[in-house]
């Protein structure tokens, strides 16, 4: 009886503990989205430049190095806004160049749609029927690091069709990574609210982006 208490009670702990996380994850990643929505917009109002491939990815792998080293701290926390912020300064050329275009406006609006819906969908999807997605992992890894060398290699070698390419294997990596990591979360497998919180908008944000040169691509800009 005692043991059938204990497992009772540590199953109930399991559940508040995933419960917290979930709830914090979610909390959490809309603030940042809005922060970086803030650090775009006020990007494309100052017509502030790119900073360029180098610079992006020191800041970008400079700023993660930081948050998954402080995870466990406040300071934690300071840093995510800080990688977010930065990833939304990076967004906002970006988005002004697609603006300016003719149709921009309609395939910005396009992208920002389309990324909601595939996020929210996939969402609800793992959450109604908390399926585990955990085998996932090892293939994402690897998709995701040759998409990246491929992604360099089209922008150094200025390949635009590579670069298409990899827009769209971005699409699809981006979506399996929403499934793998809303499936840890609720699992257990992550614990971490924060460093949830960055996988899920790193996966957001290429989301966009793949999907703003896809679209941009099929408007013939």
């Amino acid at each position: 009886m005692n043991q059938d208490v204990t497992t009772f009670g540590r199953s109930a702990s399991a559940a508040l503990s995933t419960s917290k996380v979930v709830r914090n994850t979610y909390m959490l990643l809309a603030m940042t989205l809005a922060f970086a929505a803030l650090t775009a917009g006020a990007a494309m109002a100052l017509g502030l430049p790119h900073p360029g491939i180098i610079l992006t990815l020191v800041g970008y792998y400079g700023l993660l190095f930081l948050t998954t080293r402080f995870r466990n701290s406040g300071l934690g926390i300071a840093f995510v806004f800080g990688l977010t912020g930065f990833m939304g300064y990076t967004l906002g050329p970006i988005v002004n160049a697609y603006l300016a275009l003719p149709n921009g406006g309609q395939v910005v609006m396009m992208a920002m749609g389309g990324t909601a819906l595939v996020f929210l969908a996939l969402s609800a999807y793992v959450m109604t029927t908390r399926k585990d997605f955990s085998f996932m992992g090892g293939f994402l890894t690897v998709g995701i690091l040759v998409a990246f060398l491929a992604g360099l290699a089209a922008i150094f070698f200025h390949m635009p069709g590579l670069s298409l390419a990899v827009s769209a294997m971005f699409v699809l990596l981006m979506s399996g990574l929403i499934l793998f990591e809303t499936s840890n979360i609720i699992h257990g497998g992550e614990t971490n609210y924060i460093m949830a919180t960055v996988t899920l908008f790193v996966a957001i944000f290429n989301l966009f982006t793949s999907l703003l040169q896809l679209l941009g691509l099929a408007s013939n800009d």
